[in-house]
């Protein structure tokens, strides 16, 4: 079995992300089974939909608590999109529809004025260094297309932040768990090379971390 795992739970871009994987030289599996997550060195959650239809799916395929014992043990994590959305402990969008909890805060709706979903292209600026964006400038360009974005309640978890009418935080993470509100795979040479730090610091260190983070022992979100 492949050390890199993508999760499928019905998303609907998991092609453009495995092949994103695929050119940064590594061969993942994409996968519906809790035993491939459980199993997984480093696991990538993408997806594209709403918070009801995504928490559906991720429980009744009985992935949502292998997801977050994976998370807990410390292992490298990638979230993308509605794999940001979800770790939060709730989301508005359609109602209230609890989450996965992993995350402080809740997902929120763009305020009324602006034109949603926001798509396009947009920069994200850093406001603390990160090994998965090595090479990658703060104020780079990525592609997003959401309604949606995450208010997180413990703001020491933000890494990258991007404007559109609001600022709100496009880059989350701790330990070794980072997720991203864009679409890395759809983001040009900035998202391939997100995509291959990844999976370098993944595949080749064990981990994601920023170095003063996994000298403190801090493992998992």
């Amino acid at each position: 079995m492949s050390d890199v795992v993508i999760v499928d739970y019905g998303a609907g871009n998991l092609r453009s992300v495995a092949r994103a994987v695929a050119h940064a030289g590594v061969e993942a599996i994409v996968s519906s089974e809790a035993r491939a997550v459980a199993q997984a060195k480093a696991l990538i959650v993408p997806g594209v939909g709403a918070a009801a239809d995504t928490m559906a799916n991720l429980r009744s395929g009985g992935l949502d608590g292998p997801i977050r014992d994976y998370i807990a043990s410390g292992k490298p994590f990638l979230g993308v999109c509605m794999g940001l959305q979800a770790l939060f402990d709730v989301s508005e969008e359609g109602g209230t529809h609890e989450c996965l909890g992993v995350l402080p805060g809740r997902i929120v709706r763009f305020p009324l004025g602006l034109t949603v979903p926001h798509i396009g292209w947009n920069t994200v600026e850093l406001v603390r260094e990160h090994p998965v964006f090595d090479g990658i400038p703060s104020g780079s360009y990525f592609y997003f297309v959401h309604s949606y974005h995450p208010a997180p309640t413990d703001e020491s978890a933000v890494i990258g932040e991007t404007e559109y009418g609001v600022r709100f935080p496009a880059v989350m993470g701790e330990g070794n768990l980072i997720a991203t509100q864009f679409h890395p795979e759809k983001s040009s040479e900035a998202g391939l090379r997100f995509y291959a730090n990844f999976l370098r610091l993944a595949c080749e260190r064990g981990s994601i971390a920023p170095p003063e983070t996994a000298a403190t022992g801090a493992s998992g979100a």
